[in-house]
């Protein structure tokens, strides 16, 4: 953890390539969260790769889009995206948004381990933001639980 950098870990006893499958999947993505905001996935790729985009409808204190970038990507071992308001919401977009989430998976005895990270230092508001820290902590520890129900039961 660093200061605007937060990171779970857990060792899930599954191959990096099928928990990667899933996590690179943006239409799984309201199958594995753990804070019950995601609802579904628009605009998406046939599948995920550097560079790529895909939206998410939201459901926070109100309904949102965002719409996120792929920017880190090696196939069954890292991906990470970066999430703004749409294009369409012009007036927001420059005003919010900016995080990265980021899933790393490195194969060890047992399973794999997988960390995610919720990045803000390119948050527009991370000083806002950051007081979700303990929440979004609790929440990417039960995201990594349902990883980990959904690649050792399917």
């Amino acid at each position: 953890m660093t200061r605007w950098v937060e990171s779970v870990e857990r060792i899930i006893p599954a191959p990096p390539e099928r928990i990667f499958q899933l996590i690179a999947d943006p239409r799984r993505h309201k199958d594995i969260d753990g804070s019950g905001t995601v609802r579904d996935a628009t605009d998406l790729p046939e599948r995920l790769a550097l560079g790529a985009t895909f939206g998410m409808n939201m459901q926070y204190g109100g309904s949102y889009s965002m719409t996120s970038t792929v920017i880190e990507f090696e196939d069954g071992r890292r991906i990470a995206w970066q999430s703004r308001p749409p294009h369409d919401a012009a007036r927001w977009r420059h005003r919010f948004g900016g995080r990265i989430w980021r899933y790393e998976l490195e194969p060890v005895l047992g399973g794999t381990l997988v960390r995610e990270s919720w990045d803000l230092s390119e948050e527009r508001l991370r000083t806002l933001v950051r007081g979700y820290r303990r929440k979004t902590r609790s929440n990417m520890m039960a995201t990594l639980a349902r990883i980990e129900r959904l690649v050792t039961t399917d």
